[in-house]
């Protein structure tokens, strides 16, 4: 005889995943990016570095720009909610400017970053990403903490 689970006490309040859905794509793109970022710019660090420190530096700077937002979209709260936007801004900033200057000086670029070209290299994701991840911020913002109903 099936037996009808427990009611779920009016004190406990429902949490929610943090991200759901889209939300999910996002955080694996943005890992995936990250570990792309990480990786390519420890090669080129390390094996040429002094052919395009700069290009090979604003690599590893998107590579931790990418792991430092794909943590703050996961965790919880308010700070990292915070923390999300302000690399996320970061991210759209340096992809235009990097993008506008390796068009407009192309020698600054002895060799191509992850955000050269706006990101031609990766199909343009790095240009159209932190779009996408702002307009999910905006939509997703932390829940208020909420006293607990004290019970009767």
């Amino acid at each position: 005889m099936p037996t009808e689970s427990a009611p779920v006490p009016a004190t406990t309040p429902a949490r929610r995943p943090r991200i759901a859905g889209i939300g999910r794509v996002l955080v694996v793109i943005y890992a995936i990016l990250a570990l792309g970022a990480f990786g390519r710019s420890l090669v080129q660090i390390i094996q040429q570095f002094d052919q395009a420190p700069l290009a090979y530096t604003l690599s590893a700077v998107s590579a931790a720009v990418y792991i430092v937002a794909t943590v703050a979209l996961v965790a919880r709260g308010a700070v990292w909610y915070r923390v999300a936007w302000v690399t996320i801004s970061f991210e759209m900033l340096g992809v235009l400017v990097v993008g506008t200057l390796s068009i407009v000086a192309p020698e600054l670029f002895a060799h191509a970053s992850v955000w050269s070209y706006y990101g031609v290299g990766y199909l343009f994701i790095p240009l159209v990403l932190p779009v996408l991840g702002m307009l999910w911020l905006s939509k997703n913002r932390p829940v208020a903490a909420q006293p607990v109903a004290e019970a009767a």
